[in-house]
Parts: C-alpha cells; structure tokens; sequence
C-alpha cells in the first residue's frame, strides 16, 4: 500500500494544460519526419537567442571545459557540495539581477538561497511561510503548474483573486478583498497573496498602483507577499518593470514588518533561455526565512559544474547587456508575428509587454459562454488544428475563451505553420457557425474519424479546471 499523497493523486496534473503536454508528446509536429503532428504552443520556452549563448561558449572555452587559465578545476568542482553555493555564482547573480532591474534596486548575495529551479523555490517558500491548510491567495489567471508545485507536497490550499477581463485582469483592492473573504468564509488562514510579475499567462506588468494596493492590502491584513518575478527580462515594451522591492523602498518601508515578508522568486530560465540547467532562487530579507530555505535547498542543489559555467557567463556584462538587449527585440518581433496573424485570422489578444506568450481572446468561437464550450473548443483546436494551446480554465481564469498561446519556444517556420492551420481552423468554425444559427452543432464539433484520435481520458476531461477554490 503506497501513502495517501500517491494514492489521493492531488498533484494537479489531470488539468487539460498538462493533458495536451502528453497528447503532443504522443504526436509531437516534426517538419520533415511528422508534418501533420500536434505543434506545441503550451510551453513557455525561450529558444530565439540560443545561438548567442553557443557562440559565447565557443569563444569561452575555459568555461565550457571546466578549467580556469588553463588549469582544470574538474576536482575542486567535482567535490564542492556546500548548500551555500559558489560565492561568485551569487555574486554575478546578484548583479544580474540588479541590472534587469536597472539598477533600482541592489541585492545582497547573503540574502539569495539557489536552488534547482523555480519550482523548487516557489514551494520552499510554501514550506517555510505556511502549515498545511493554510492558504495563499493568487491573481488569475495564474501558471497552471502552481496547482501542483505549492499544494501538492505542502497541504496549502490556493484561492483565486478574480481578476476581470473589463480592466484588463488588474489586480484592484476589491478584488483582493474578495479574495480574503472567500478564504475567510472557508476557515483558512491566509498566509500571503504570491503574483507572478510579469504575469503568467497575461504577459503583462503589474503597475505601480497595482503594487501599491497589494502593499497596502499586505500590511492591513499582516500576511507575506512571494512575487514570482522569472520573467523580468523578458519585458520588451512599455511600461517598464517594477519589481516588489522596488515598490517597497518607493514607499521607505525598508524599517516596518512587511519588509521581512516580501520575497522574490527569480530564475534563468526565461531570461536566459536554459530551463535545463534548472537555476532557481529565492531572495528575502528575513533571515530565519533564508537560514531554513537554506538547509531545505539541500533536496535541490544547482550542479557545481552549472554555477561555474554560468558563474562565467553573467560575469561577461558585455555580452549579457547585448544578450538581454538583442533578446527583447526579438521577443518582441515573434510576438507582433503572432498578435498579426491571429488578428488576420479574426483573433485578437489583450496588449501585452513581457512574457514569452499572448493571451488570447476566444470568445467569439465559443459555441456558449461556458467553460464545457472552452474545453469542447480546446479539444477541437488540439484534435482539427494539431495545435496544443493552455485552455484559460487551466489557468483558473474566471471568463470562458480565453487561452494562452506560446510563441518563442519554436522557429519562424514553425509559428507560420500553426497559424496558418489556425487561420483554417477559424474558417471552418465560423462556417460551422452561420449553418447552425450562430452555434456549433454537436454533430460538427465531433471528432473526424480521418483523423489522429484523442486519448480517452482527454474527450472525458475531469472537471478539475473548472474548480473554483481548487
């Protein structure tokens, strides 16, 4: 007999976000060897400036061998285990960071806790602020994968701030109010409100009137605030990032209690394009926080070999301000490419300036202003299309139609083929459409049996995105 915690299987991933990962993995697009597969547009992936970083190691061969003015610095490296991490490591992250930031804000490398990934970093955080059936309250829509990384090991319960599409999804002070209600009404001690800043899946900023409210709500209500800031870099246009400390040292409050309740989420991921490499890191002022977050990071060390070579790249600031410079520009070409497109195709998407993704605007192909319409036109889009996008119940958005669409994780040749295959798929919706009186029929929306079918679990999709507190 296995624990409850495998049995009760809680991990969050019988979302439709995950389901389509595993349709397109079954059926991955591939130009030449599998034309007609799924392409994957539900994974928030930067690949457009890989080119730059192998270039960088190609001319920087001390750093991709493992040795240092010639000598090999394999055994030191091969031996070192200390849960502190490399001293230069968090010294060039640091400065990194505080670039990003431009230079608004200084870091203090005795502050920072790295540890493999964001994941690993968000739910530490979880573990050190919050018991099991505490509660945190999140901005949707959110990152699907929260669903799993803060609740599934921790016990912590998630309630949605309902954010509205009338403003924009803005955080407001009734919205977090409401929020707190809720939490109230259901006998949970709310620990602390955590935002993903730029938002995933809005990739958008949150505005320093945002910031300022979630500041003010933080004090009146005594609880932590966790601002998940991994795509910081990624911010190509107007209005510029600000980061939750940022906003605090705006406000003096470096000398009140909230100050040793902010913490900052960051990672390379995003910024630098290696997931892989799983970088993750949490930054506070509160010390008992990071001497616990500390000692928990020993289940996710970073490789010694990976601090060191990236310990070497950021220390390079000539080539990390022409990569940070050149990748925003090109973020922001992929995503022009994309809003066009989908505009052309009858689409539109809410404005955004970060992130490596679009929020996109289905409602008008929804045969009702539901959520089984979402997940009906979700499994049409993956099944006729071959296109898998993040439904916006997954992200617990709280208006049907809306879904994220990722566009840096694949080649120019690639999104032109979705798009393309999109554009089709509209045209034949809409048609579908005006034959049935302004809604699809059920007998149009079925599967074509020509085609690739879905798994079983997928056309029988649980109710778990729809969930309102889950």
């Amino acid at each position: 007999m296995l624990s409850k915690k495998v049995r009760l299987e809680a991990h969050g991933e019988d979302s439709s976000y995950f389901l389509g990962w595993k349709e397109y993995e079954k059926n991955a697009y591939d130009e030449v060897q599998n034309p007609s597969g799924i392409i994957q547009m539900g994974l928030a992936e930067n690949q457009l400036s890989f080119h730059l970083l192998e270039a960088w190691l190609a001319s920087n061969q001390d750093a991709a061998r493992l040795t240092k003015n010639g000598e090999s610095v394999f055994r030191e490296l091969a031996l070192f285990q200390d849960y502190h991490s490399l001293p230069d490591f968090k010294n060039v992250l640091v400065d990194f960071m505080a670039e990003i930031r431009r230079n608004k804000v200084s870091f203090d490398p005795r502050k920072l806790v790295l540890m493999a990934g964001a994941t690993s970093a968000n739910e530490t955080l979880m573990f050190c602020i919050a018991d099991p059936g505490d509660a945190f309250l999140l901005p949707t829509p959110y990152y699907p994968g929260f669903d799993r990384d803060l609740k599934w090991r921790t016990g912590v319960e998630l309630v949605p701030i309902h954010c509205s599409s009338l403003n924009g999804f803005k955080v407001t002070k009734f919205s977090l109010e409401e929020a707190y209600q809720q939490a109230q009404k259901l006998s949970l001690n709310v620990k602390g409100v955590l935002i993903t800043n730029p938002s995933n899946p809005l990739g958008t900023t949150m505005s320093h009137d945002e910031l300022e409210e979630l500041i003010t709500f933080a004090i009146a209500k005594k609880i932590h605030i966790i601002s998940d800031e991994i795509y910081s870099g990624t911010v190509f246009d107007h209005p510029s990032f600000i980061s939750i400390m940022e906003a605090l040292l705006d406000r003096k409050l470096e000398e009140t209690e909230l100050w040793n309740r902010v913490h900052v989420v960051y990672s390379l991921s995003k910024d630098l394009g290696v997931p892989g490499f799983r970088v993750g890191m949490i930054y506070s002022n509160n010390e008992a926080l990071v001497s616990a977050a500390t000692k928990m990071s020993s289940f996710g060390l970073i490789s010694s070999q990976t601090q060191y070579l990236l310990s070497k790249l950021l220390s390079d600031k000539k080539f990390t301000r022409n990569y940070m410079k050149e990748n925003r520009k090109r973020l922001k070409a992929r995503r022009e490419m994309l809003v066009t497109a989908l505009r052309e195709a009858g689409i539109e998407c809410l404005k955004s300036n970060a992130g490596l993704f679009c929020w996109v605007d289905m409602r008008n192909l929804l045969s009702s202003n539901t959520f089984d319409a979402e997940v009906e036109l979700w499994k049409k889009i993956l099944r006729e299309a071959g296109l898998n996008v993040s439904p916006g119940a997954s992200c617990h958005c709280s208006e049907p139609g809306w879904f994220r669409i990722c566009f840096a994780n694949m080649s120019e040749e690639t999104l032109n083929v979705s798009m393309q295959r999109m554009k089709a798929f509209v045209e034949k919706t809409t048609q579908q459409c005006r034959r049935g009186g302004g809604r699809v029929t059920h007998q149009e929306s079925g599967c074509n049996s020509r085609r690739r079918p879905l798994s079983n679990w997928v056309l029988n999709l649980c109710s778990y995105d729809r969930e309102p507190y889950r």
